[in-house]
């Protein structure tokens, strides 16, 4: 998730990429109100918990699509055959 995590005299310094993304006005203001609303500490925080919450409901599909994908038990060399 980071750059680079630096420890200097206990004190932890992290360096994050800046990534510059355009955005469409209904887009930036819905962060401004995530922010407003007090569930973000500002825009840049409300992104990240956006890529976040994308990311993790992107691995939840994917075990989901693993789990409806058919298993294959028994014999090897049966297997073989069938296919």
């Amino acid at each position: 998730m980071y750059d680079n995590i630096v420890l200097f005299c206990n004190i932890i310094i992290i360096f994050m990429t800046t990534v510059s993304v355009p955005l469409p006005d209904d887009l930036l203001q819905g962060i401004k109100q995530l922010v407003q609303l007090g569930n973000a500490s500002n825009n840049a925080d409300a992104i990240r918990k956006a890529i976040k919450k994308y990311l993790d409901d992107q691995a939840v599909e994917m075990v989901l699509a693993a789990q409806k994908e058919p298993s294959l038990s028994g014999d090897l060399d049966d297997l073989a055959a069938q296919l």
